[in-house]
């Protein structure tokens, strides 16, 4: 089972404003990598987190056809960090679109939330140390 901590959620929330953004990685369905930095990344619940997206490219090609997302966050003065291993779903609209710019708006990580972007819900599958050591599981042995 799957269920965040309060240091997670602090950390992470505040990921931005520490100078410790999250990376996210992807993948697409032929195996291409791509990773980048993320401010913009929030815990939405106790087993899922949400970022905003503005580029429209690679990414979010990735995404779409490989849902399977790594979100690597290190805080390096806390010498803490995790390594999440999502199922990531892209919203350019809707209910899920417009509640997640509201939440992204209120918590100070977007300015400009007009802008055209896409919300990307992240399920957390696994939570493991940045050694790779599997804390929580939503399904005990689930393969990746």
């Amino acid at each position: 089972m799957i269920k965040l901590t309060d240091e997670m959620h602090t950390l992470v929330n505040n990921a931005r404003d520490s100078g410790n953004p999250c990376l996210i990685a992807t993948a697409s369905a032929d195996g291409t990598p791509n990773t980048g930095y993320m401010g913009t990344v929030l815990s939405l619940d106790e087993r899922s987190f949400i970022y905003r997206d503005r580029s429209g490219r690679t990414p979010l090609e990735h995404i779409e056809e490989n849902p399977k997302v790594i979100v690597i966050f290190r805080h390096a003065q806390q010498q803490t960090g995790w390594k999440f291993r999502c199922t990531a779903s892209v919203h350019r609209q809707g209910t899920v679109y417009e509640d997640a710019i509201k939440r992204l708006t209120d918590a100070g990580l977007i300015t400009d939330p007009e802008r055209e972007a896409a919300i990307v819900v992240l399920q957390v599958q696994q939570v493991l140390t940045l050694f790779g050591e599997v804390l929580q599981e939503s399904e005990q042995g689930i393969a990746w």
